[in-house]
């Protein structure tokens, strides 16, 4: 296939691409690499894929209507993925304006490229954090999330309403994937892992808030990738048991559907931080702090759809993923 990834110098954008290239498949990759984290490492990621001969880098912003329209018409690609945004729920506290104009503004560019090109299958990045308010445990799908804590989670939900809208006009298949942490070697620097990492190995105190005690469904790099390809091959189909009177919020009579994915195994951080400390060979000093506001104390992904629907099984433990990306880390920087 001719597979479009936006996002392609993000974390998860660049492993799918590697993947996607390795098996064969052409990958057209947009990216504006900008400076919400070192620039650096979006370079190195997109080396890896520009060794590919069947990887197009295209450099552009997704708020760009022209220039992604004539990418679209120029490319034609059969499925994408849109992996974009403009990321963090720190950040949007302080910066709400850049989630309008990648999350929305962009979200709606990549639609409008699908609908007009003949993309055959849309799938988009959601994230946990729509899950706001929510406290029953584990998150389904099939849940209300109309409370989010976050202006990040808030157009990651309105990303889910867009897509149904063009799924159900325009009969566009699209598929949203809420992630849950994900995390790994080649990782973003304003996560925890790598953040804490660099501090424990400068002997630096790191910052831990809700005292450690918030939980996460860590999921490991390649357990993503996997579950994303799964859903990439397999088209979503209308819910022909769909019914007004009692919405599914998952599901529609449209081509249409949510899935989580995660690890379905939350850990507590104060565990997290144990594990990286016995990776690293150090021990941590910690400013043990409150939980700050937009975040959430506890993430746990029911991810029973997706098993069911393309089989997938995450499989790295917290134990081989911190320490894959550990020995990464000192490889990449030389520690």
């Amino acid at each position: 296939m001719k597979v479009l990834i936006t996002g392609a110098a993000g974390f998860i954008g660049a492993a799918l691409g590697l993947r996607l290239l390795e098996r064969g498949d052409e990958v057209v990759g947009i990216d504006n690499l900008n400076d919400y984290y070192d620039p650096a490492l979006k370079h190195a990621r997109l080396e890896r894929l520009s060794a590919h001969a069947g990887f197009t880098d295209l450099r552009l912003d997704l708020e760009n209507r022209a220039g992604m329209a004539e990418a679209f018409a120029e490319h034609r690609p059969q499925r994408v993925v849109n992996l974009a945004a403009q990321a963090g729920v720190r950040y949007s506290i302080d910066n709400p304006l850049a989630y309008v104009d990648s999350n929305l503004l962009g979200f709606a560019n990549v639609l409008e490229g699908c609908r007009h090109n003949g993309v055959e299958h849309l799938v988009y990045a959601s994230s946990s954090s729509v899950y706001g308010a929510n406290t029953r445990m584990p998150f389904s799908v099939h849940d209300n999330v109309d409370h989010p804590l976050s202006l990040y989670a808030a157009s990651k939900k309105a990303n889910e309403l867009m897509a149904h809208t063009y799924s159900h006009l325009y009969q566009l298949p699209t598929i949203g994937l809420r992630f849950f942490t994900v995390y790994g070697p080649w990782g973003r620097p304003d996560m925890a892992l790598f953040k804490f990492t660099r501090a424990i190995l400068a002997d630096e105190p790191i910052d831990v808030f809700n005292h450690g005690h918030h939980r996460r469904d860590f999921t490991y790099i390649d357990d993503i990738v996997e579950g994303v390809i799964r859903v990439l091959d397999r088209l979503p189909e209308p819910n022909p048991n769909w019914d007004g009177a009692s919405p599914d919020s998952a599901t529609s009579l449209a081509p249409y559907r949510l899935y989580n994915i995660g690890n379905s195994q939350p850990v507590e951080l104060l565990r997290y931080i144990e594990v990286l400390e016995q990776a690293l060979g150090c021990k941590a000093r910690m400013n043990l702090l409150p939980l700050q506001p937009g975040d959430v104390p506890d993430t746990y992904a029911d991810v029973t759809e997706l098993v069911e629907d393309t089989g997938y099984q995450p499989r790295t433990t917290v134990e081989e993923g911190v320490g894959r990306f550990v020995a990464w880390y000192r490889e990449y920087f030389g520690v």
